[in-house]
């Protein structure tokens, strides 16, 4: 069965905001480019792209996403300019980097339940002093019910994620300077659960009799229902503060 086609990003990204973000990367010339977690690239070939100079490394411990992220550098033509590297990010030592990225990934750089703080420091050891960040982390939209967290992922809790606010000043206290900030909209995260799960939605519409992927899907969209315009996600462009 054929999954994620019909992704771009793996997460509620458009393609208007990636866009932007790179520009915006870009103008900052990066000579190297780190992707934490990075799965298929997507963001990094694209930064790779608008900055010809540039050079980047993608860590992932997902073999499927790297050789995904492998094809579509060399169908760009970005093979000789970028290493997809299949090892952990944990005390990683590919840093300093002019840019760093680490979108939905921070649990890459730590085990703990919340993994934001620790993430954060991570990614100031990992970029230069007069680089950029671009931190990708999931938030509260709004605090979500006891009803709503039961119906979320196991064993999901209030404290899973910050606030907007509280993640802004986490980034400082760790060492940053915010220069932009966004957030994904609901139809950015409309746009990736649906598909998410359309290649499958598809394939279980013509093989009804397929009771796991069935139960599988339909787990997940009672999860979706659940955390839709509760959970969000932020794009923090982040400045390191000289030490």
């Amino acid at each position: 069965m054929t999954t994620h086609t019909r992704l771009t990003f793996h997460g509620p990204l458009s393609a208007a905001r990636a866009d932007a973000i790179v520009a915006r990367l870009a103008a900052n010339r990066p000579r190297t480019v780190l992707d934490i977690g990075c799965g298929w690239g997507e963001l990094l070939l694209r930064v790779l792209e608008a900055v010809p100079e540039a050079r980047g490394t993608g860590v992932d411990l997902d073999e499927v996403d790297l050789a995904r992220g492998r094809r579509s550098a060399e169908e760009r033509g970005l093979t000789g300019r970028v290493d997809f590297l299949a090892e952990s990010a944990r005390y990683t030592a590919r840093g300093p980097a002019d840019l760093v990225l680490c979108v939905g990934a921070s649990q890459a750089l730590s085990d703990a339940d919340c993994p934001t703080a620790e993430a954060l420091r991570s990614l100031r050891s990992l970029v230069s002093d007069h680089g950029r960040v671009l931190l990708g982390e999931g938030i509260w939209d709004r605090r979500p019910t006891e009803a709503e967290l039961a119906g979320m992922w196991p064993g999901a809790a209030d404290s899973d994620h910050l606030s907007l606010a509280e993640l802004l000043d986490l980034a400082v206290a760790s060492g940053f300077r915010p220069e932009w900030t966004e957030t994904a909209t609901l139809s950015e995260w409309e746009d990736f659960e649906s598909g998410y799960q359309a290649d499958q939605e598809v394939w279980l519409a013509a093989n009804p009799d397929a009771t796991e992927v069935r139960d599988r899907l339909d787990r997940h969209r009672a999860q979706w229902m659940s955390y839709r315009g509760v959970l969000g996600m932020a794009y923090l462009t982040l400045v390191p503060v000289l030490r």
